[in-house]
């Protein structure tokens, strides 16, 4: 027998840290601080939570961050692997636990200094372990180290396949600085650039340069989730959860795929897509706004494909005509994605994305938003969540 979560839980609660290239503090201050930020949004205290739930990779212990702000006890606690493919499974942890009663108020969150700590764009070379040998071994030794490295592979491929250029990529990141220019909160507010600047940009790892790929920041970011009972009672006008999803598909391996026919798809994601769809009877004329994880350009054209905004090998096209733009088809990523707002490993898109519901954004699209579409990374393990307004 299949449970519909559809339509039982909301998100009440939004909040992010200030988003800064050294924060100052810890990790574990940046995590208490967005929880309380989105407990305050929603009207809640840190009382009425009994669920917490991170990233494999967050250093914040739950335990720690329960007793830093006063939690009671706790029924719930999850973790999801995977980097980026980890910030809607959060979402999804959060939603079965509250749909089924073994939680009430459930915070997702993570936290994470990418820029004065631990800096992704090291590569893995010193992170390698006996676990994860294995994979690693068979790419390190061509100089694949970074994930710029691994996805630039793959957006060869794909831009062979499709016929796709950098046209598409400048559009990509153009438009989402565009949004975050008009974002306070992000890095790049009041920051545009035209294309001979993002042309001139340094080569990360061709086809990719420097503004193709996500910023390293230091910050937090937190979202509550309880029933959609409770919701229509809370300080925030709720957003609800129409579907969620994850999907790791068969023979994915972590960011390159080798082990495929075709390193240039990404079915985990249109496996996740097609059952966050089903599961609440939406279609993609049905989402008017997206938050697509962007942590290099290329990827959020994929996602497009994925989700069925169109076809494969045709989002380049999608894009050119101003899909992504606030008067396109499908405005996207309109607090400046982790490519001009902060890499806080997509966390931060489920805030906006609810904001985007609630009417709240700063860049709010003229047309109204009854639903919106937040993603996960690619090449991991990954997933998608459909939310609605609540009526």
């Amino acid at each position: 027998m299949t449970i519909s979560v559809t339509d039982k839980t909301a998100i009440v609660g939004v909040g992010n840290t200030e988003f800064s290239k050294n924060s100052g503090v810890s990790e574990l201050s940046l995590a208490v601080e967005a929880i309380r930020i989105a407990l305050d949004d929603a009207g809640l205290k840190p009382g009425d939570v009994d669920g917490l739930c991170t990233f494999t990779m967050d250093s914040s212990d739950e335990i720690e961050v329960a007793r830093a702000l006063g939690c009671n006890d706790l029924t719930f606690y999850s973790r999801v692997p995977y980097g980026g493919g980890a910030a809607t499974g959060t979402l999804h942890q959060a939603v079965m636990a509250v749909a089924t009663g073994m939680a009430t108020t459930v915070v997702c969150y993570r936290a994470l200094n990418g820029r004065s700590g631990h800096r992704f764009s090291g590569g893995v070379s010193g992170d390698i372990i006996t676990a994860d040998a294995m994979h690693w071994g068979w790419y390190t030794p061509y100089g694949l180290m970074t994930p710029a490295s691994w996805v630039a592979m793959f957006t060869q491929r794909y831009m062979h396949l499709s016929g796709c250029t950098r046209d598409a990529l400048f559009e990509v990141a153009w438009t989402t600085r565009n949004h975050a220019a008009n974002n306070p909160a992000a890095f790049f507010h009041n920051r545009t650039f035209d294309r001979a600047e993002y042309d001139s940009q340094k080569k990360i790892c061709d086809p990719l340069t420097l503004y193709d790929c996500c910023q390293e920041s230091d910050g937090g970011s937190a979202v509550v989730i309880t029933t959609a009972e409770r919701a229509r009672d809370l300080r925030q006008p709720g957003v609800l959860v129409k579907g969620v999803a994850q999907c790791a598909a068969r023979d994915m391996e972590q960011m390159t795929s080798f082990y495929r026919e075709e390193i240039a798809a990404i079915p985990e994601m249109d496996i996740a897509a097609g059952q966050a769809y089903a599961q609440c009877g939406l279609t993609p004329d049905d989402i008017d706004a997206a938050v697509i994880y962007d942590a290099f350009t290329p990827i959020v054209l994929w996602q497009l494909e994925s989700w069925g905004f169109c076809k494969y090998g045709e989002a380049a096209d999608f894009v050119l005509d101003g899909g992504l733009r606030l008067d396109g088809r499908l405005p996207t990523n309109t607090h400046g994605g982790q490519l001009s707002e902060a890499y806080v490993h997509g966390i931060n898109g489920i805030v906006e994305a609810a904001r985007l519901v609630r009417g709240t954004s700063v860049n709010q699209p003229k047309k109204s938003v009854q639903h919106a579409l937040v993603t996960s990374g690619v090449g991991v393990p990954t997933g998608g969540a459909l939310l609605g307004a609540m009526t």
